[in-house]
């Protein structure tokens, strides 16, 4: 069995740093629209199952809504404490692999998905996908969900290598251009009005002239 899990924050201190393009209810629902598309990609990928760790209600009906189940946390303590509880679950539901993404990677592919996971089919396994700066970690296949922890925040992507080389892991790298693409920052909505026509978010984030806006100055 392999276990995929998506930890997502609250909605309403979603994406602050995109605060000088995008009011409060607009990035609200960009992560709103840049979690279905994940989702979507999950769902299309056709692994046993897809956890969203949240505490948010609204964002456990929208996990539900798309095929995932939620996976709830008493309060929001961080992307690592969530995925900890979510490893930890994966093993005691006995599967055999753990699948991290996060949920601000809307471009990502059900593709993508699989050649992560099949990257990682022998065990252990421990698999990583870079952020496209190459400091942050986007993607993690484990197999099996407890063969290391993981510590999320940059430098991740350089830290999660040497974790795993210290434990006698021979890590491996999978560069995805769609997973690779977190939209964090003004730049980040550019690349992926570019490269995401094909998303939600995407096609949220053109409505609003975002660019536009962002040439004119702060809100």
């Amino acid at each position: 069995m392999i276990v995929a899990a998506v930890p997502v924050k609250d909605l309403a201190n979603a994406k602050q740093r995109l605060v000088r393009v995008l009011d409060a209810s607009e990035r609200r629902a960009l992560a709103r629209a840049m979690l279905a598309d994940v989702l979507r990609a999950l769902g299309g990928a056709g692994l046993d199952r897809v956890w969203v760790v949240t505490r948010e209600p609204e964002v456990a009906v929208l996990a539900r809504a798309l095929g995932a189940e939620p996976l709830a946390e008493a309060e929001n303590r961080g992307h690592t404490a969530a995925v900890a509880a979510a490893q930890v679950e994966a093993t005691r539901a006995g599967a055999e692999a753990f699948l991290t993404i996060p949920g601000d990677v809307p471009c990502i592919t059900a593709a993508e998905i699989l050649t992560l996971v099949g990257a990682g089919a022998t065990p252990p396994a421990a698999v990583f996908t870079p952020s496209r700066s190459g400091l942050g970690t986007n993607g993690v296949l484990l197999r099996p969900p407890a063969v290391m922890p993981l510590t999320f925040g940059e430098p991740s992507f350089d830290n999660h290598l040497a974790a795993a080389r210290a434990l006698r892991l021979a890590p491996r790298v999978v560069r995805l251009p769609g997973l690779g693409l977190d939209v964090d920052d003004p730049d980040d909505l550019s690349a992926l009005l570019t490269t995401g026509t094909h998303t939600e978010s995407a096609r949220l984030v053109a409505g609003w002239r975002v660019l536009e806006r962002a040439a004119t100055g702060p809100r």
